[in-house]
């Protein structure tokens, strides 16, 4: 059984990840040749505090 493992930024709606979910597991149970009940999804949202690209807190590159 796969689980798959999302991590991004908060703030979208629970539509987009619904859809999120949706597409993410058909992919995988197609490309896996699963039934698309044996996929597991968990998304994990994310604090622009908390992360941070190139050494800059993605929280501080939305302020410049």
């Amino acid at each position: 059984m796969p689980i798959v493992n999302i991590k991004m930024m908060s703030g979208r709606s629970v539509e987009t990840k619904r859809l999120l979910a949706e597409k993410v597991t058909q992919a995988v149970a197609e490309s896996l040749h699963i039934d698309k009940q044996n996929v597991w999804l968990s998304i994990e949202d994310m604090q622009p505090e908390n992360f941070a690209q190139a050494g800059v807190l993605i929280a501080d590159k939305a302020k410049k």
